[in-house]
């Protein structure tokens, strides 16, 4: 898979132009599948009316409002309860994966319970992550972001990147670049801290920044 890892979704050109590239075709010629389950897990963004947003485009971080060809929406939590050939082959052939922010932790549970994280090896998509949809393929994300608590404790992610990500830099009170220094320190391996204008591009393990805003990568 090809990852852009967002802390606010397609919020500029550079973003925009780094998303189209990695598919290969026109936004208007691709597939798009939205998750909003990290939602669920977030005190402050869900249930309710911002995963409704998120899932009809209402919001304010362009992700699934872009001019995809089509939308559907995949809900982790509801997919142990299906057959998966009723919904691994949608996942298969889909261009991209939206996924919204929220709680890392709780989003990375049912990429685990749902089956999804067994597949990503094999998908040719584009992933897209937004906030805790970007911070759930770090190896870990930190005391600092623990809320919901998995049943066996930790702050392990997927680790599919070997990056660590602290997103909205400068854009909430507690987000300062004094509060990302900090938990940098306590992390194990690389860790960028980044703004709303910022993502993170990863194919085949490279890794590039595409900024418009301001970033800082922390090194161990």
């Amino acid at each position: 898979m090809k990852f852009l890892l967002t802390s606010a979704g397609v919020n500029n050109k550079s973003i925009l132009d780094a998303l189209v590239d990695m598919l290969g075709k026109p936004i208007a010629d691709s597939n798009a599948l939205c998750i909003p389950t990290a939602m669920y897990g977030h005190l402050w963004v869900g249930p309710g009316v911002k995963t409704w947003q998120f899932i009809s485009g209402n919001s304010d971080n362009p992700m699934v409002d872009l001019g995809w060809k089509s939308v559907g929406v995949l809900e982790l939590t509801a997919l142990p309860s299906i057959d998966e050939d009723r919904w691994v082959p949608l996942v298969r052939e889909t261009d991209v994966l939206l996924v919204s922010g929220g709680d890392a932790l709780y989003l990375c549970h049912w990429m685990f319970q749902s089956g999804l994280k067994d597949l990503f090896p094999s998908l040719n998509a584009v992933y897209v992550g937004m906030s805790a949809g970007s911070m759930v393929m770090a190896p870990n994300i930190g005391e600092f972001f623990v809320g919901w608590t998995p049943p066996n404790g930790g702050d392990e992610t997927l680790g599919l990147v070997d990056f660590a990500m602290f997103p909205h830099l400068g854009m909430l009170p507690y987000n300062t670049m004094a509060d990302a220094e900090k938990w940098a320190a306590g992390m194990q391996g690389p860790a960028y801290a980044i703004d709303d204008q910022t993502a993170i591009k990863v194919i085949d393990g490279e890794v590039e920044v595409v900024s418009e805003g301001n970033w800082k990568l922390f090194s161990p």
